[in-house]
C-alpha cells in the first residue's frame, strides 16, 4: 500500500485546518456541575482541539472553520481561539437576535470525574451558529485551491449537529480531495447527538457517505461499530479487557469496504477508574498495523480531549515523517500528556512528548 501523498509545506499556506464547532467549556474543577458556585471557562471542540494541538504543541500553522453568534460569548470563544494560535479569518460571524431564539453559541458543562465517579458532560448547543453552517457558506475553492492546505481534519461530532452540517462536511471533503489535501476524520460517536435524529441508523447513513472521501479514519471500538457498522469481535461491552485480534480483523474489513482508507487509527483505553486508565493505540498504515507503547495504569487528571490530542500527535507524525510507526507513538504520548492537565486542549510541549516517547520518567526537571 502506498504512503500518504502529503503536499509540501512550500506549496501550502496551512499545515492543517479543522472544520467543527467550538464551544465554551464550563468546568467546575474538582466539584460537580449540580452543586458548584463557580466555573472555570475554557474553549473546546472535537475537531478544533486537533488543530489547536498541532499549533500549540507541534508548532504547525493551522486554522479553524466554524461559525459563532456575534455577541460577548462569541467574542470570548474567539479570544480563547486566538490564544490557541489558530487563524480565525474563516470564522463566520452571525448576527445575534438578542435572545438566542434563532442563533446562539454552544456551551459545554463538563465534570472531569474522579475515582469511581466518571466524567460527565452536559452540552447546551441547540440552534448554534456552527450547526447552521450549510453548503455555500465557506469558500472552499479559495481555501484549498488558492491558499493550499496540506491536511484537513473534521469529525462526527460536527456532522451530527444538523443535516446541513453533514452536507457541509461532504462539500468540504470533496473539494479537499480535488486539490490533493489529506482528509482525516474522527468518528467520535456521541449517542446524545444522534438519538433525536435517527440514532445509530442515521449515524451510519451519514458517516458511511463521508467515509468515501476520507484518507485517515480515527475512532475507537464504539465509533467503528455505531458509525460504520463494523464489528470489533471479542470485546465485551464494558471493555474491562481489550482483545487486539478483534481490532485487527475490524481494520481488515474496514479497508476492504473503504479502499480509500490509507490509515486507520484507534486509541485503546481501558477505564479502571476515572483517574486510572490503561492507554495505548494502534495505527494501520502502509499495509502494516503499528502498536504504540502501552501505558498500563496511566493516571488521569482530565480525560476530555485525550482522543483529540492523540489525533493531533498522529497527524504531526505523518506531516513530519510520513511514518505510521512514529505517528502512533507521537499520538499516544501526546494524548497521555494532555490528560494530565485540565481542559480540553493540550498544555504539553514537543520536547515533553519526545521525552515520553523515548521512555523518559516523571522525575523533576530543574
Amino acid at each position: 500500500m502506498a504512503k500518504l501523498e502529503i503536499k509540501s509545506k512550500s506549496e501550502c499556506t496551512y499545515d492543517c485546518i479543522s472544520l467543527g464547532e467550538v464551544m465554551l467549556r464550563l468546568d467546575p474543577g474538582e466539584g460537580r456541575i449540580r452543586t458548584t458556585r463557580q466555573f472555570r471557562a475554557w474553549e473546546g471542540g472535537g475537531e478544533y482541539n486537533v488543530s489547536r494541538g498541532l499549533r500549540r504543541c507541534f508548532g504547525k500553522k493551522t486554522a479553524i472553520i466554524t461559525a459563532l453568534a456575534d455577541n460577548e460569548v462569541g467574542a470570548l470563544i474567539e479570544d480563547f481561539m486566538l490564544q490557541g494560535g489558530l487563524d480565525t479569518q474563516f470564522v463566520k460571524w452571525v448576527d445575534y437576535d438578542g435572545c438566542g431564539r434563532t442563533v446562539r453559541n454552544g456551551l459545554n458543562f463538563t465534570e472531569r470525574g474522579f475515582g469511581i465517579r466518571g466524567a460527565k458532560g452536559v452540552s447546551d448547543r441547540g440552534n448554534t451558529a456552527a450547526s447552521q453552517l450549510k453548503p455555500g457558506d465557506i469558500d472552499w475553492e479559495y481555501i484549498f485551491g488558492t491558499l493550499g492546505v496540506r491536511w484537513m481534519h473534521t469529525g462526527g461530532i460536527f456532522a451530527a449537529l444538523s443535516e446541513t452540517a453533514a452536507e457541509t462536511v461532504i462539500e468540504a471533503v470533496k473539494i479537499a480531495k480535488k486539490y490533493g489535501t489529506i482528509v482525516s476524520y474522527d468518528l467520535n460517536y456521541r449517542p446524545s447527538l444522534w438519538k433525536a435524529i435517527g440514532g445509530e441508523a442515521k449515524a451510519q447513513e451519514v458517516n458511511r457517505e463521508i467515509a468515501k472521501y476520507v484518507d485517515v479514519m480515527i475512532g475507537n471500538e464504539e465509533d467503528f461499530t455505531a458509525c460504520l457498522g463494523l464489528e470489533v469481535e471479542g470485546n465485551e461491552e464494558n471493555l474491562k479487557e481489550l482483545d487486539l485480534t478483534g481490532y485487527k480483523n475490524m481494520i481488515k474489513s474496514a479497508v476492504s469496504e473503504f479502499p480509500n482508507f490509507k490509515v486507520i487509527a484507534t486509541t485503546l483505553r481501558t477505564v479502571k477508574t476515572a483517574t486510572v486508565n490503561s492507554w495505548g493505540a494502534i495505527c494501520y498504515a502502509d499495509g502494516v498495523i503499528h502498536e504504540a507503547q502501552h501505558r498500563e495504569d496511566l493516571e488521569i487528571m482530565d480525560r476530555v480531549g485525550g482522543g483529540d490530542s492523540f489525533a493531533s500527535g498522529l497527524i504531526y507524525g505523518f506531516l513530519e515523517f510520513n511514518d505510521g510507526a512514529k505517528a502512533v507513538e507521537y499520538g499516544a504520548a501526546h494524548g497521555a500528556l494532555a490528560m494530565t492537565t485540565p481542559g480540553d486542549t493540550t498544555m504539553a510541549t514537543l520536547s515533553e512528548v519526545e521525552k515520553i516517547i523515548g521512555g523518559g520518567s516523571a522525575r523533576v526537571d530543574r
